[in-house]
């Protein structure tokens, strides 16, 4: 078994060049093949990359699709993100846990079956979901659940819980997914029918690298992933660095709860994409692309690779492209393995380097010294299919579409409280309640806009709209009716944000942490007048004081929820005169004390007495 280890190691590692910065793919053969990649698989690794145990651990412990304990063969994740908790995923939890006879975080004695929770696998709009190893299962019930575990049992394949596939290219054998693209509104700019395949990269030929930045920048594109920079000075800026060599990375990892619209385009738009990237490679004089996608989007790996190699024999990646003397370019999928940080675009350059997910300090940027420290342009899958678009039909007619700061249009994942979750494709500066209207939101109570790390918005503000002017939107929108708990919202939310945060930096590790405690003080009654303006003054630090895009929005569900639904937490707050704080038990806060000390309070605890005399 040691020699077969050995030579596995050594054949992996090989594979891939014994290149450290290749780490995360090196560690998913060892995870799809051993179930788990222990401490002598990381020295092994280690040492045919020329690295250090300690640093292949560190990775392993960061990504959570990687395990250090063994999982079993097949490992459920479920959903767990407020959409998918209001759709019922208790209940499926719960299912599942009994028919497995495990609990969540658990691996069946036989070593068949691990159970366990997961943040946004970007099927908010088909929930209560989740991933039987690489296999999509949406819309479940508890029925749907016994089926799905009798079938597990039965014969150990997930890929058999398929048996009706979804609309539009996810019928295609290489994704074979049960998942639907529920495309609700159709715009004219990325999801029009008649869109010429390639007609973007073929004029972008025509023209010289500086012409296409100036395209670009005349268009007014905006980083279509929350950040809103301009794409047209983000590309020249790189482009005008020396440097030997430069990248373009694609952002596949859209990790926000309440986002699938890149999914959509995966599926149905990932030639526009490439394209996209390709005209990218093209305007800064890179050779070399990188297609970073997210563990939960695994199951379109095939069909991608498949994409890329078809335009690899069409001429349309490699070398001289599309017969264009001089103009190499390549792309190749970096798969993720579950952070919700390397949305991040340092974070993600990380990763792509084999490393944690972790963000790095900034200047420089990316665009001076990125990936491997080269000039790095990187944008999200829809920026990408937009340029596609504006090389083909110019940036006049792209900046007709939207407001005079957003120009063109949004994609947005509609999900929640609706009769019409999906993709809607719409101009810049449509408004929330027209929006909701399109849906069929038909009793809007709290709107949430761009995801946790967004706004939470309620009915007096549905006449705002949806633009970088006044209420930017990465693509995630939620609506919750007036049946939910809006203060479950921003606890669920704070959840995912411990969950996700990488630690590195203290107001984000431990302010989290902080704001979901008194928040729960606010739900159990307990909290005072102070509690509310220590929940702003918090949010506000670690606003100002993060290391990252997580911190300094993470702190935004409590600071939106006190601003807009002041009176939720008004009528729960408690007001005490005689000095003492609301819920306090000082025998529970020395609880874990006691445990830590191993001996009890002389003055608090009146077992302590009688227990020192006897």
């Amino acid at each position: 078994m040691e020699i077969e280890l050995s030579a596995f190691v050594q054949n992996v590692c090989k594979k891939y060049g014994n290149d450290k910065s290749r780490l995360i793919d090196i560690l998913w053969e060892f995870q799809d093949r051993f179930g788990c990649i222990n401490g002598e698989m990381m020295d092994l690794i280690a040492k045919e990359i020329s690295s250090y145990r300690i640093d292949v651990e560190g990775v392993v412990s960061f990504y959570s699709f990687f395990s250090k304990e063994q999982k079993g063969k097949i490992i459920i994740r479920l959903c767990n993100d407020i959409v998918d908790e209001h759709a019922g995923m208790k209940k499926i939890a719960e299912t599942f846990s009994k028919e497995l006879g495990i609990g969540i975080g658990k691996t069946s004695a036989d070593g068949k079956f691990s159970l366990e929770y997961t943040s946004c696998i970007g099927m908010s709009d088909q929930a209560p979901a989740a991933l039987v190893n690489d296999v999509v299962v949406t819309n479940l019930t508890a029925e749907k659940v016994r089926e799905i575990v009798s079938s597990l049992k039965e014969n150990m394949d997930p890929s058999k819980l398929v048996q009706q596939t979804g609309d539009g290219n996810n019928f295609h054998q290489l994704i074979h997914a049960m998942v639907n693209n529920n495309i609700r509104k159709r715009g004219e700019v990325l999801l029009a029918e008649n869109i010429t395949p390639n007609a973007g990269l073929t004029k972008a030929l025509e023209k010289t690298p500086a012409e296409v930045l100036q395209e670009i920048t005349d268009s007014k594109l905006r980083g279509c992933g929350g950040a809103g920079f301009s794409t047209g000075m983000k590309w020249k800026m790189a482009s005008g660095f020396e440097a030997e060599r430069r990248y373009v990375i694609c952002n596949a990892d859209e990790g926000e709860p309440g986002t699938f619209k890149d999914r959509v385009l995966l599926t149905e738009r990932a030639n526009l994409v490439i394209e996209g990237m390709t005209i990218a490679g093209y305007a800064i004089q890179s050779q070399f692309g990188i297609l970073y996608l997210r563990a939960e989007y695994r199951y379109l790996r095939p069909y991608l690779e498949d994409v890329l190699e078809t335009r690899r024999k069409a001429g349309l990646l490699g070398k001289n492209i599309n017969g264009k003397t001089g103009f190499d370019f390549d792309i190749r999928i970096q798969l993720g393995a579950g952070a919700y940080i390397c949305g991040e675009e340092s974070a993600l350059i990380s990763s792509c380097e084999g490393l944690r997910g972790e963000p790095k300090n900034r200047p420089p940027f990316p665009v001076e010294k990125g990936y491997l420290n080269f000039p790095t342009v990187v944008n999200n899958v829809e920026t990408f299919a937009h340029a596609a678009r504006i090389l083909d039909r110019g940036a006049i007619w792209f900046a007709g579409f939207g407001t005079e700061k957003s120009a063109g249009t949004k994609l947005i994942s509609v999900s929640g409280d609706c009769e019409r979750p999906g993709i809607y494709e719409v101009p810049f500066g449509i408004e929330v309640a027209e929006l909701l209207k399109l849906a069929g939101a038909d009793r809007p109570a709290i709107i949430q806009v761009s995801g946790p790390s967004g706004k939470m918005i309620g009915r007096t503000q549905l006449n705002r709209k949806i633009c970088f002017e006044d209420l930017p939107c990465g693509g995630s929108f939620m609506t919750f009716s007036t049946d939910r708990n809006v203060l479950r919202i921003v606890e669920n939310f704070l959840e995912f944000f411990i969950e996700e945060s990488c630690g590195y930096c203290t107001p984000c590790r431990v302010g989290n942490t902080f704001l979901k405690q008194q928040i729960e003080k606010v739900m159990k009654g307990f909290a005072s007048k102070d509690d509310l303006q220590y929940l702003k003054d918090l949010g506000q630090t670690m606003k100002m004081t993060s290391r990252c895009g997580l911190g300094t929005t993470s702190p935004n569900p409590v600071l939106s929820s006190l601003e807009h639904f002041p009176i939720v937490y008004s009528t729960l707050v408690k007001q005490e005169n005689d000095g003492l704080e609301a819920g306090f038990n000082i025998q529970v806060a020395l609880e874990e004390s006691r445990r830590i000390a191993k001996r009890s309070s002389m003055i608090y605890d009146p077992v302590y007495a009688h227990n020192e005399n006897e």
